[in-house]
């Protein structure tokens, strides 16, 4: 496992990191799930301390619902550099796309590609000497078909994101990737009616990419 032990492991967010977490973003005795929210975070906690609970791997919680990768350099300061995890994991940019499909007549609160690579590409050199490991997950579209405009523009923010991941000796967790393998086998409309918020499925399709990266995962067969 490349998590280091009794560390700390942090993930900062949209509405998909989000999942309806508490304010304090952590679990505890008394809310063990809904502390880190329904989504993948708190799968990922699940599998770290039950898999390997001799790690004592802290899991923290910033996803914000609604956040573009705008709004998350405005808190950038105080819920990632303030704490200083071991591990930080972003997953953002589902809205910037998002909004210049949903909102066309408000084109000020989408995030262009340029706007949103040298935003995030000042977040991470900001964390670069705070963290000791940073994970950059890419957003994804819940849609096969590579032609569909909203699909095809998804993907040109994930390559931002696998550059950005490259440039800064990051590690690139490729959940468009996994979205696809499944999605070979089950129709968009079975893992999430909107194509983005999925339910159980869709997050464990997340957390399973996270736990791919942190090697915290026995060899499973892959889906073909």
């Amino acid at each position: 496992m490349k998590l280091p032990h009794h560390s700390t492991l942090l993930f900062i967010g949209d509405s998909i990191t989000d999942a309806d977490r508490k304010l304090s973003g952590e679990a505890c005795a008394w809310e063990p799930y809904f502390g880190l929210g329904y989504g993948y975070v708190s799968k990922i906690f699940g599998w770290l301390h039950a898999a390997h609970p001799e790690a004592g791997v802290r899991v923290v919680n910033k996803g914000v619902s609604g956040n573009t990768v705008r709004e998350l350099a405005t808190r950038w300061e105080v819920d990632v550099l303030a704490v200083a995890p071991a591990t930080l994991c972003v997953m953002i940019g589902i809205n910037d796309v998002w909004r210049q499909f949903d909102s066309p007549q408000r084109p000020e609160i989408a995030v262009d590609p340029e706007e949103y690579r040298q935003t995030l590409a000042k977040l991470i050199a900001s964390a670069r000497t705070k963290v000791q490991s940073i994970y950059l997950a890419s957003p994804y579209f819940i849609e096969p078909n590579r032609a569909d405009p909203m699909r095809r523009r998804m993907d040109e923010y994930g390559a931002i994101v696998k550059e950005l991941t490259t440039a800064n000796g990051a590690v690139f967790v490729d959940t468009q990737a996994a979205f696809d393998r499944v999605l070979a086998h089950l129709h968009p409309m079975a893992v999430a009616w909107d194509r983005i918020h999925s339910g159980p499925v869709g997050h464990m399709i997340i957390a399973r990419a996270f736990l791919e990266a942190f090697g915290c995962l026995p060899t499973l067969p892959s889906l073909k």
